[in-house]
């Protein structure tokens, strides 16, 4: 299933971008919201597990964005379709997101911390686009990661406006449970979960966390040490269930693929 907005599939995470308002959905998260303790404790590595919430406004909540057609980018709401989050560079410069939110060439814009229409830090123009050879040749499952490289806006880098997490290629899946934080295309702010993931297999890792449905591939997995471990995608570009979702196992590509991104030998 492709977490992208507007594919005709059982629950997709991505693109195209039909906008099919899926009420039921939107109603549900908002109960959720009010009945569940607030993300604000999953944030910090901490609160009940699996339970996804409306994500507390917070600085790290802030890294957060969603991704919209440059075209779109004017009014904002209802416009965009894949979720990404700058992580930290050399330059301050750089996103990460799922590499099937980057497969073609239109002009994109990023907003951090997006949320009902409002771009409070700002809307960043991606200027360059770093995609995996297992992606680009292949579309192969286990090269679904990409990095943007953004334009400065008012002189000034998106990770000096809202800071950054740092990538991190190797970890041990599971190690430390982490948020999952992500844009559905049904709603106008973003949801976050925390919980344990596990191998799926030797190049795929999994969690379990309800609601993650269209919109939110690229979705980052945030660990308490604030190191992005994972990006929601990969195994059936997201996953078959709203329940379930996938991410690479960053290994070695994912590790080059940081160092040209990044420019950082």
């Amino acid at each position: 299933m492709k977490r992208t907005s507007g594919i005709p599939s059982p629950v997709h995470h991505g693109r195209p971008r039909a906008r099919a308002r899926n009420q039921a959905l939107f109603v549900g998260l908002m109960l959720i919201a009010v009945t569940s303790a607030s993300v604000a404790a999953a944030d910090d590595g901490q609160g009940p597990l699996g339970v996804t919430a409306v994500a507390s406004v917070t600085p790290l909540s802030a890294r957060v964005g969603a991704l919209f057609d440059a075209g779109d980018a004017g009014s904002l709401r209802g416009g965009h379709f894949c979720t990404a989050s700058v992580v930290h560079s050399p330059d301050r410069n750089l996103i990460l997101t799922a590499a099937h939110c980057l497969a073609d060439d239109s002009d994109l814009v990023f907003v951090p911390g997006y949320r009902d229409g409002r771009a409070p830090y700002g809307k960043w123009k991606v200027e360059k686009r770093f995609l995996p050879g297992g992606w680009t040749k292949d579309e192969d499952e286990d090269s679904d990661l990409a990095f943007a490289v953004l334009a400065p806006l008012d002189g000034q880098e998106v990770e000096d406006r809202v800071g950054g997490n740092r990538f991190a290629a190797g970890t041990a899946t599971g190690a430390t449970a982490v948020t999952v934080t992500g844009y559905p295309d049904s709603a106008e702010e973003p949801i976050s979960c925390l919980n344990r993931p596990s191998e799926h297999s030797s190049t795929q890792q999994r969690i379990d966390c309800p609601e993650f449905t269209s919109g939110t591939s690229g979705s980052p997995w945030v660990n308490r040490r604030r190191e992005v471990v994972g990006v929601l995608g990969g195994h059936e570009m997201g996953g078959s269930t709203a329940d379930t979702s996938y991410s690479v196992a960053f290994g070695t590509e994912a590790a080059e693929l940081y160092r040209d991104a990044a420019g950082d030998p």
